[in-house]
């Protein structure tokens, strides 16, 4: 509570001019946020947004589809990646020195061998 992102992206796409896949806007996504981490901001992207209140705060027309919203921002704590089990346990935590842990597969562990 009380803290905000710096920007907001909302990506929208034309009706007339329809993307061949539904996934190239989580692509685009994917890479504003890793240029964003580059220049030292953090980000988030989400597609569970009150779309219909959005669209009518930003006058967006109904010929545009709302996609993702990119939340931007200076990062305010230390997110750490670490590796887990196969079996481990998925839930982000924090501990006393207020960094942020996010638990993540090893590579090995999620490719597929015949």
């Amino acid at each position: 509570m009380g803290e905000r992102p710096s920007a907001y992206i909302v990506i929208v796409q034309d009706d007339a001019n329809k993307m061949a896949s539904g996934i190239d806007h989580g692509i685009a996504a994917q890479s504003i946020l890793l240029g964003a981490v580059e220049m030292g901001l953090g980000g988030c992207m989400f597609a569970n947004i009150r779309k219909d209140q959005l669209r009518k705060i930003l006058n967006i027309p109904t010929s545009q589809e709302i996609l993702l919203v990119i939340a931007l921002g200076k990062p305010n704590e230390t997110v750490v990646l670490d590796e887990m089990e196969p079996e481990g346990d998925i839930k982000y935590w924090r501990d006393p020195n207020g960094v942020h842990h996010v638990p993540k597969l090893r590579l090995p562990d999620i490719i597929m061998k015949d």
